[in-house]
């Protein structure tokens, strides 16, 4: 039995200027120990996915219009508001995508970090102190007894994403998601804070919902990967057929998008035009527009995600139809 298993999600904004229909019937699930990679560019509904199955979508505007998600025999979208906060930061928990805006400038590092294990495990402060720089030392902040008591504007960015990193995995969850946690980081930072991931992960055995636009970091992390575009999974595999026979073509141009995939010298390749207006009604395959190999009946039938192979999901009409 999945550890996670959701079912139609459906989230929309209502705003003055439409209804946006940010996620538009999600399923996925998601096994102990796995981790499951969403990926997408931006606006393809990855973030909001995750913010509703924590209850964390803002309302108003934010409304979840269906759907479920199992945890442990809870729905955590119709569950009552205070089981549902006994859960989050206790047995789910969030790494956000900027440590900046998610750290409160006003208060010390130790005070953000405990706050987890006094609200869920009501334990004394002493003991959620030496928890806590228990934590910071696993997370690879050096000298962390002196940084304890820091502010937030007094670490770099690579270290506050380890702070992020510690808040969320002090209470040891069961599912840790991850918003595209290494964005903002260089390459070097990036690296390390993955390897710190996947190290706690085996530590702590938990299940790791990754999110993120870059494909190059989803290779060498995800077991599984959901790709994204325009509030639904287009296509859904295991990470080495994924990117050894990948189906959708969205699939194929976002792997074209990866520099270090680019013969030298050749210009390096960018999808062409821009995502759908998720506020209009859109006739057919929401990637048609854009797609090289999009023909006359994509443009107006509606794709839904049918298997294409063993392990592999596709919602390419085309594809489904054999014709590529």
């Amino acid at each position: 039995m999945p550890l996670l298993e959701v079912t139609d999600l459906r989230t929309s904004f209502h705003t003055r200027s439409g209804v946006y229909r940010a996620v538009d019937g999600v399923s996925f699930s998601l096994e102990k120990g796995e981790t499951l990679g969403l990926v997408g560019e931006s606006g393809s509904g990855k973030s909001v996915t995750c913010y509703s199955l924590l209850g964390l979508v803002p309302t108003p505007p934010g409304r979840i219009e269906s759907g479920r998600a199992m945890f442990d025999g809870v729905d955590l979208l119709h569950c009552p508001p205070a089981q549902l906060r006994a859960i989050r930061g206790k047995r789910l928990a969030m790494i956000f995508q900027d440590p900046m805006t998610s750290l409160n400038p006003y208060l010390r590092i130790s005070e953000q970090l405990i706050e987890p294990l006094l609200i869920h495990e009501k334990i004394s402060q002493a003991d959620a102190l030496a928890r806590g720089l228990a934590m910071l030392e696993a997370v690879g902040i050096q000298h962390a007894a002196q940084r304890l008591h820091s502010y937030p504007h007094e670490f770099s960015g690579g270290m506050r994403q380890r702070v992020m990193i510690a808040m969320a995995l002090i209470t040891k969850p069961e599912i840790l998601i991850a918003d595209e946690p290494t964005t903002a980081l260089d390459v070097t930072v990036q690296a390390q804070i993955l390897e710190l991931l996947k190290k706690l992960q085996r530590e702590l055995g938990m299940a790791v919902i990754f999110v993120t636009h870059d494909l190059a970091v989803v290779s060498g992390l995800c077991d599984r990967v959901q790709v994204m575009y325009a509030g639904r999974i287009v296509e859904a595999a295991a990470t080495r057929t994924l990117f050894q026979t990948p189906r959708h073509p969205y699939t194929k141009a976002l792997q074209r998008s990866i520099p270090s995939l680019q013969p030298k010298g050749r210009e390096l390749y960018s999808i062409p035009g821009m995502p759908p207006d998720l506020s209009k009604p859109i006739a057919g395959c929401a990637f048609a527009p854009r797609c090289e190999a999009a023909v006359e009946y994509c443009r107006t039938t509606d794709p839904r995600l049918a298997a294409a192979a063993a392990n592999q999901a596709t919602a390419c009409l085309r594809v489904q139809a054999g014709e590529i």
